[in-house]
């Protein structure tokens, strides 16, 4: 579907809802769960119809009108018959899975093989894949509707913002529109932070989910590096590539994570998840988590300087954060403030030169997908022209790379690094006793759109990304008078995500700043 025509196609859909046999009128989407939305179905106030046309309603009301939030690149012209085959089957067994009709967005670099996958890149326009990612066949097989594909950062290249050549103008954030989602998953962000879908998913190599999620105030997970498939996913490097849910709360999010977790045969690095998959992760949401657990300030991750000396983090982040450690304090978790790795500077200097593996973990992905592939390698997207003129420099850059990753010396070396940093970061945790470190997701607030100039924030690219351990961020206040969201992470050893989930939902319970956007109120 053309993306000028989402916003009649969402239109022309929503008088389906108008006549939908019990319509509940009283049920209200915004900010709504998973939970909630099963309970409504269970006590007959709510269909499946009527839930999805409700949040088409929102789509045509704001994604390309009113405030023009401009998240979502191609809807799911199906999801009324996904909805009404659903409520027969609910109206028989009852829910046909944890994710039962639960509406999901989902970032447009998942292969879907009845809905246009493009990348963000005009060079996969009209692109239908001949099979679902897994992870997308994971949700739909618990009973989840894949609503619409989601705007992302043109083939994931950039962090700090949501523009692409198949969808024109910018992915806005919904809670100040003058400014960016984050990148590259801020598509999936923005529209459930506006309550487009009850929830979604992302991609994260180097803080694709956790930037986004925290811009926009949700929950988001990286995993550990091979909990997670990515089969399916386009790659952009595939030794940091992770995908997972993203969501307004810790609850909802872990109901997806437990579906979508656990190894996958069409993606080798699973393998390394045997015997570590919790068989529940939703166990792990229980109250109290905090009392106790040993916490540590890294630092590391978000004081740094420029070449003058200067701060790079933001005060406002910096105080938020504060009250936020004050914050996990008054539950009951002892924080240990600083914690941090000696010489952290040696142990992440890896030399050997660089590495840069986009074009070989592409074009490996296209060649695997046969006929099927619209175009083939780097070259033929750069001599086709489509593209946005600021990835142009990125492509380039790829397509002059002449060693693929194996024998690339400098890809050597720095998976070296990498194996000193996962060995460094555990050290640390086990010599000061820690369950978990925090961080601001991101250390300043959410850019003005189109500014390149000001300090970015991105300092999540570090720990997790590199040594590929497990991180979670979710809402920890406002800065600009209260407006901008800024997040909290909490990062743990290899396969911590339970003791994760347990204190990020401690913290989320005893807070609870998550708030539906101003820009996007009253429907």
């Amino acid at each position: 579907m053309k993306p000028s025509n989402l916003r009649l196609f969402a239109v022309t859909l929503v008088p389906s809802l108008l006549t939908a046999q019990g319509s509940p009128r009283s049920f209200r989407i915004e900010e709504t769960t998973i939970s909630a939305v099963h309970a409504a179905f269970k006590a007959k106030t709510l269909t499946c119809h009527a839930l999805v046309g409700k949040y088409l309603a929102r789509i045509a009301a704001y994604d390309k009108q009113g405030p023009a939030i401009n998240a979502l690149v191609t809807l799911n012209p199906n999801a009324f018959v996904i909805a009404d085959s659903l409520d027969r089957r609910f109206a028989k067994e009852g829910l046909t899975g944890p994710l039962h009709c639960v509406p999901m967005i989902v970032k447009d670099n998942f292969e879907t093989k009845d809905l246009q996958t493009t990348a963000g890149s005009l060079a996969l326009k009209g692109w239908i894949p001949r099979q679902d990612a897994t992870m997308v066949a994971r949700i739909r097989q618990a009973g989840a509707i894949v609503l619409a594909k989601s705007n992302m950062a043109e083939w994931a290249f950039s962090p700090y913002e949501t523009v692409n050549s198949i969808l024109p103008g910018y992915t806005k954030n919904p809670y100040a529109l003058d400014r960016v989602t984050a990148g590259s998953s801020g598509g999936t962000a923005a529209a459930v932070a506006a309550n487009e879908g009850e929830s979604g998913l992302g991609s994260d190599t180097g803080n694709s989910i956790r930037g986004p999620s925290a811009h926009d105030d949700l929950v988001g997970i990286r995993s550990t590096m091979g909990l997670t498939s990515r089969a399916g996913v386009v790659p952009l490097a595939s030794n940091a590539d992770i995908a997972g849910p993203m969501a307004r709360t810790v609850a909802d999010v872990v109901e997806i994570f437990n579906v979508v977790a656990g190894e996958d045969p069409d993606d080798p690095v699973t393998a390394a998840s045997r015997g570590h998959r919790e068989s529940d992760y939703r166990k792990f949401v229980v109250p109290g988590g905090l009392r106790g657990a040993r916490i540590g300030v890294l630092r590391q991750a978000y004081e740094h300087v420029d070449r003058d000396g200067r701060p790079t983090q933001d005060s406002e982040v910096v105080a938020v954060f504060a009250k936020a450690v004050k914050d996990l304090e008054k539950a009951g978790a002892v924080i240990v403030d600083p914690a941090g790795i000696d010489s952290l500077s040696a142990v992440t200097r890896s030399g050997g030169g660089g590495c840069n593996s986009f074009k070989f973990d592409l074009e490996r992905y296209l060649a695997a997908r046969g006929q099927n592939a619209p175009v083939k390698t780097v070259d033929d997207v750069l001599r086709g022209g489509n593209f946005h003129p600021s990835v142009q420099l990125r492509l380039q850059t790829a397509q002059a790379a002449t060693q693929p990753p194996e024998d690339s010396p400098g890809c050597k070396a720095r998976e070296a690094m990498r194996e000193r940093f996962r060995v460094a970061v555990t050290a640390m945790m086990d010599s000061l006793k820690l369950d978990a470190l925090v961080y601001p997701t991101w250390s300043n607030p959410p850019r003005l759109i189109g500014d390149l100039n000001t300090p970015a924030g991105d300092n999540s690219q570090l720990f997790s990304p590199t040594t590929g351990f497990p991180a979670i961020t979710v809402p920890m206040g406002y800065t600009r008078n209260n407006t901008l969201p800024a997040g909290m992470t909490f990062f743990g050893r290899a396969w911590s995500e339970g003791e994760l989930i347990t204190l990020a939902y401690g913290y989320e319970q005893a807070t609870k700043h998550r708030r539906a956007p101003a820009s996007t109120k009253g429907r």
